[in-house]
């Protein structure tokens, strides 16, 4: 059934055309197309579309539940979310990005196309990668562009057994990668292929944790990045045996999962940065300071969007690299917000808040408002923390807290008019039934006696 015409108010201002990509497609003897999106989860769900209705699909639109915007991990439909039992239960439109047009080479002949949902003409307003774009177009207004990228780790577990590769926690060490030397090599060769330009593959300190950096890039394409990551190394882990799981907490006596978002600051053009003062006693331009300010004003409400599920608040620990406060220092990994003085194009800010268990869109969504609210009202920079962000003494005084569960951190971000404007009214609801279901499905395992149910509910699609 087609639907309706793709009005020119929803276009995504993508550089490539729909003829380009079928070009491509035939280039390349492509057999079918996934229309891929994320949900609120940051799971991609997708349909996969013969290529000979790629264009019909794509300029008329591809019908797809409105409601995969309102799921939890399992697939719940979730009541009062907005997008479930009070639309009917109704399709949304789905309309791609040209621009994110990729050929998976680990899968036979088939491509992949990230989409966004409408809804009687308009964009879903919750959807996340919605969500995103209006906060990188409202930084537009300031006359300034992101430049970013995420650093999701993850664990390594074997299919059958779900056991990591390995049992020690020796970070770093040469040998520990040998087992799984050809896996990360295929992450080597593919992930470039998709977008993700690889820079770094280490392991990390927790058994079987491993981290993959790539090369940021500017506005909606890193978050778009850091989706394909996530999902092509699970879905590359599943035909090699392995499960690849980005569950912040899968073991809870072992480290926790980071997502940690690495950004700065440039003129629209992409071609000044403006992080870096010379003339600074700390390096830091005045936008920089105003920026910083605002992510530590508004991290206790942010730091749900960070570490959404029940599972990633159980990281916020201290002495874990997890920051526990609203704390910035100058190459501090104690804090929440490290700062990297390196020159021009080389200084950045470090928001280690995320859990590798969030979705990537919201994680840079949340950040932008929150750095906006900064430069916008000109919010004082706090004393930096110079020593150890653990300890009660080495704190700035009146430093906020961060919230360690799912009760308080949803507070925080319901209480904070600034970030719940900006996201709006819309995502709020969606995002907030979704975490209150599921509190309510942890708390009936819990009553059951299901101490491990949050690996059995989110390791397989995390």
């Amino acid at each position: 059934m087609r639907a309706i015409d793709n009005p020119q108010n929803l276009r995504m201002d993508s550089k490539r055309t729909c003829e380009e990509v079928l070009q491509e497609i035939k280039e390349q003897d492509i057999l079918a197309v996934r229309f891929e999106q994320t949900d609120m989860n940051g799971i991609a769900r997708s349909k996969t579309i013969p290529s000979c209705h790629f264009r019909e699909k794509a300029t008329g639109g591809l019908n797809f539940y409105l409601g995969h915007v309102a799921l939890g991990v399992q697939a719940e439909l979730i009541e009062g979310a907005g997008y479930n039992e009070e639309t009917g239960y109704a399709d949304a439109v789905m309309f791609p990005d040209y621009d994110t047009f990729q050929v998976l080479p680990w899968v036979k002949r088939t491509g992949r196309i990230l989409t966004e949902p409408t809804y009687k003409g308009k964009f879903v307003g919750a959807h996340p990668r919605v969500v995103a774009r209006k906060q990188l177009e409202q930084l537009k207004t300031l006359g300034l562009s992101l430049f970013s990228a995420h650093e999701h780790e993850f664990y390594l577990l074997d299919k059958e057994t779900l056991q990591p590769f390995n049992n020690d926690v020796n970070a770093h060490s040469t040998i520990r990668g040998a087992p799984v030397s050809d896996f990360l090599n295929s992450l080597i060769e593919y992930l470039p292929k998709v977008g993700v330009n690889v820079e770094c593959v280490e392991n990390e300190y927790g058994p079987g944790q491993v981290e993959i950096s790539y090369k940021p890039a500017f506005g909606i394409r890193a978050a778009d990045n850091a989706h394909t990551y996530k999902t092509s190394i699970k879905e590359i882990a599943l035909l090699n045996g392995y499960v690849a799981t980005f569950m912040s907490k899968p073991y809870l006596d072992k480290d926790g999962s980071s997502c940690h978002f690495c950004h700065s600051l440039w003129d629209l053009e992409g071609k000044t940065p403006l992080l870096y003062d010379s003339s600074d006693p700390q390096g830091l331009s005045q936008i920089a300071k105003w920026w910083i300010a605002g992510l530590l004003a508004h991290s206790p409400a942010i730091h749900i969007l960070m570490e959404p599920t029940v599972n990633c608040l159980k990281r916020t620990q201290p002495f874990k690299f997890c920051p526990v406060n609203a704390t910035w220092g100058m190459d501090n990994r104690s804090c929440a917000i490290r700062v990297k003085v390196n020159g021009g194009k080389g200084t950045y800010i470090e928001n280690r808040m995320g859990a590798s268990g969030c979705n990537p869109y919201l994680v840079l969504a949340a950040t932008v408002a929150a750095g906006m609210d900064g430069i916008t009202n000109r919010l004082p920079l706090p004393p930096e923390c110079t020593g150890n962000a653990y300890m009660e003494e080495d704190l700035p005084p009146k430093t906020p807290a961060l919230p360690n569960n799912t009760e308080d951190a949803l507070q925080a971000l319901l209480s904070d008019e600034v970030i719940r404007e900006a996201l709006g009214e819309d995502f709020i609801k969606c995002f907030s039934a979704i975490r209150i279901n599921e509190a309510k499905v942890e708390k009936e395992a819990l009553e059951k006696g299901e101490e491990d149910w949050d690996f059995n509910y989110f390791y397989e699609y995390l």
